[in-house]
């Protein structure tokens, strides 16, 4: 990703971002994002673009934009340059790139998927090009029991052993599981966070896999945003943009992140085939996702066959979350989630990597049963110790929020 912002882009940051470089507090009257979405159009419309507000002759343009932003506040927003630069400087030292909706680079995922509502800026640790590359977003809530956790770790090996990208929101629980089990396979993973990017991302675990390119962090948010429920409820939609199929393991009942996510999915943005998880006791949330249409979980049970789960909306023969669904209580008849993964990955389009093994899994899973063991593969370059997401001289991890 290259660090270096274009007129248009610059644009974009002063008349968005808080530029919080070296200061925790909001600075100037920033434009929403439905606000900058308007200027935008009417820029179009008289075939200017957003760097145009920074040349010599910007007076006469934003005399023009008066009707849609006053024009005070855009100068006084424009004036910020000298915040951009500390910001990036500060961004730089920190190896986090940002890219504007008017670059080239901006994920097609999110443009494509999202439109008007996809974020101006987004801000990122790691190889960019993993969002580009699908996979499956894994949901569910903070608090989430060890044995969850585990049968969450084990899709995300199974992900990796399918060269399938997990997406997941970054927090603690369920989302660090799903991310961890994938990375410690050797696979790609996508952390998409709410707020303290910048912490996120000197955490030790996380090293060896952005460095590896095997691991991207991004955010539409400051990287020293601390913890916003706004902010938290907002980046949803993301997650869902990034991938071809979302699995909500746990989800509150008509509260909480997830809920909020999921059935913003199943009943207005419908970007992807929403799942369920249908092994175990799956509580009154997840049979409400479900009889709102959220599929139950198939239960794959080697790499082609999540494969061909992720697939399920360009299958023609195959039911679809946009159609109606009758409910079932498929947990009651559902097999128990894979953990044994001897088959060979599925062929890709995206550059292969090595395969880093998931070890001997001797702790029990969802059901109390004796897993099989995961077939060793040749090791990687680096081996990753788990970790709670700590960084250097610190001994806890960022609260995020409960999704």
């Amino acid at each position: 990703m290259s660090t270096t912002l274009s007129p248009d882009g610059q644009a974009i940051l002063l008349l968005t971002a808080p530029l919080m470089a070296g200061r925790m507090e909001l600075s100037a009257d920033l434009l929403t994002l439905g606000e900058y979405g308007c200027l935008a159009v009417f820029l179009h419309e008289v075939q200017r673009g957003p760097g145009d507000l920074l040349t010599v002759d910007a007076d006469s343009l934003i005399r023009q934009c008066q009707e849609i932003v006053d024009g005070d506040r855009l100068r006084q927003l424009l004036g910020r340059g000298f915040l951009l630069s500390q910001a990036v400087d500060r961004w730089q030292a920190r190896a986090i790139w940002v890219v504007t909706s008017a670059d080239t680079s901006y994920p097609q995922r999110l443009k494509e998927r999202l439109k008007d509502n996809a974020p101006a800026v987004l801000y990122g640790c790691g190889d960019a090009t993993i969002l580009e590359t699908g996979g499956l977003a894994v949901v569910g809530s903070r608090n989430a029991t060890p044995a969850l956790q585990t049968y969450t770790e084990h899709i995300g090996q199974l992900a990796a052993h399918a060269q399938q990208t997990v997406v997941s929101g970054g927090a603690r629980g369920i989302d660090q599981a799903s991310m961890r089990g994938a990375l410690e396979a050797g696979g790609t993973a996508v952390g998409m966070f709410a707020d303290s990017l910048e912490q996120a991302a000197l955490y030790r675990e996380y090293r060896s896999p952005l460095m590896e390119g095997r691991l991207v962090l991004v955010s539409p948010y400051d990287p020293m945003a601390g913890f916003n429920v706004g902010n938290a409820m907002q980046r949803n939609k993301l997650i869902y943009a990034l991938a071809d199929a979302a699995l909500v393991i746990s989800s509150d009942y008509q509260k909480g992140g997830t809920w909020a996510g999921a059935v913003e999915q199943l009943t207005k943005l419908r970007l992807v085939p929403v799942f369920v998880r249908s092994c175990g006791d799956i509580g009154k949330g997840i049979q409400e996702l479900q009889n709102m249409g959220a599929l139950p979980w198939p239960n794959p049970s080697n790499p082609a066959e999540l494969v061909r789960t992720l697939r399920l909306e360009q299958d023609p023969t195959t039911t679809t979350h946009n159609e109606e669904v009758v409910p079932t209580h498929a947990h009651q008849s559902m097999a128990e989630p894979p953990i044994a993964m001897q088959t060979k990955p599925a062929p890709t389009k995206r550059r292969a990597r090595p395969a880093k093994p998931a070890g001997i899994i001797a702790e029990p899973t969802l059901f109390d049963s004796t897993p099989e063991a995961i077939t060793p593969k040749k090791r990687a370059a680096t081996a990753h110790k788990k970790t709670e997401g700590k960084t250097d001289g610190e001994e806890g991890e960022a609260d995020h929020a409960d999704d």
